[in-house]
């Protein structure tokens, strides 16, 4: 099979969805690999490495004309006239974001592979994993960036400062985001309060007993805000937009100068008063607190982010590589991750929360023929 790898055009988007190894390991499985001039430079990546992995260099136009094209972010305005019925595999988001996205991708008889769907044999999320811990990882730094009295935030620093921990840390979420976001932030030396459902529980608790672990609801959540430096959105609701926990009246009444990291915005954020925000122009202030938004936080490290996307993606590119689109169908896992198939919608939740349920098909009654 060809595999496109095209250059992210996102703001400030420097990762590119496969490794030199990655493109050596398809080609020498029989694939032909095409990279588009230039795409992995920001990641570190030169063109001859591609090249002396047995890939093929070449412009966008050669990369998305390949049966299967391989990406980090979501397909951009300028790119829905690359689609033609191809399969794409990449973080689509669809129910966070712009509409005109899944038009175009029904309209062309697309393929939509969604990183971020598929499951494992056990439920989990293996390929949003790796950069959920990068974003966990992430955000108390930043968090903490804005916090500086300079960078205008209330001049608390997250630390430990001769063995008094200094700044309170709440994050919404006990999943991979928000175990991360606990580990850094605690290891900073701040107080670190973590509000979820239980699942999560055992995990944070073995990062520290010093680690705050409360049950999520409104009420403890909104007690928690008035006190914090830094509030931490790590919610998650597989494929489907992200509910506002935090109300614009918790955030009016959180202190002066705190901040808020809405790590949940490519889904369409948890709070209310948050809106996607670029790595160009990554945050704006409400009610006196700082709000940092950006869609794509993991491609501020981009090299890091790359070996470790490339090695959770890899072996389900091969399994599409060798088996195209039978593949998404003889592993129930992978199947959950198509979105779009078949000019119809075929994952619920994006359906439901783009209000497309016309377009909604369960992706086995297409397969099977069926309906």
């Amino acid at each position: 099979m060809r595999i496109g790898v095209p250059k992210e055009i996102k703001d400030s988007e420097s990762r590119i969805a496969l490794t030199p190894s990655g493109a050596a390991a398809l080609v020498k499985a029989g694939h032909e690999v095409t990279v588009e001039h230039g795409a992995g430079l920001g990641a570190g990546f030169r063109d001859a490495d591609y090249t002396g992995a047995g890939a093929t260099l070449g412009d966008a136009a050669n990369c998305w004309s390949s049966a299967l094209v391989v990406k980090v972010k979501e397909p951009l305005a300028a790119e829905y006239r690359h689609f033609r019925g191809q399969i794409v595999f990449t973080y689509f988001h669809l129910a966070g974001a712009d509409p005109a996205l899944t038009a175009a991708l029904l309209a062309t008889d697309t393929t939509a592979v969604a990183y971020e769907t598929v499951e494992d044999a056990l439920g989990r999320l293996p390929l949003l994993a790796p950069m959920s811990a990068v974003a966990g990882s992430m955000a108390p730094l930043v968090g903490g960036y804005y916090l500086a009295k300079v960078n205008g935030g209330r001049g608390t620093l997250l630390g430990e400062l001769l063995g008094t921990r200094y700044g309170k840390v709440t994050i919404a979420g006990d999943g991979v985001v928000g175990q991360h976001a606990a580990r850094v932030a605690f290891g900073m030396g701040a107080n670190v309060v973590v509000l979820g459902k239980n699942h999560g529980r055992e995990a944070i608790e073995r990062i520290s007993a010093e680690i705050t672990y409360a049950f999520s609801d409104e009420q403890t959540l909104a007690l928690h805000l008035e006190d914090s430096d830094l509030f931490i959105g790590a919610t998650l609701i597989r494929g489907a937009r992200a509910t506002h926990l935090v109300s614009e009246a918790m955030v009016k009444n959180m202190p002066p100068g705190a901040v808020i990291v809405d790590v949940s915005i490519d889904q369409g954020g948890c709070v209310a008063t948050s809106h996607p925000t670029t790595h160009s122009d990554p945050v704006f202030v409400v009610h006196g607190v700082t709000h940092y938004c950006v869609t794509n936080m993991p491609g501020a490290y981009p090299r890091t982010s790359t070996f470790a996307l490339t090695r959770a993606t890899l072996p389900y590119i091969e399994r599409l590589a060798d088996g195209g689109l039978a593949a998404l169908f003889v592993d129930p896992g992978f199947a959950k991750g198509v979105n779009i198939y078949g000019k119809s919608v075929v994952y619920r939740p994006v359906a439901e929360a783009l209000g497309l349920m016309s377009h909604y098909r369960a992706l086995a009654s297409l397969v099977s023929g069926a309906g």
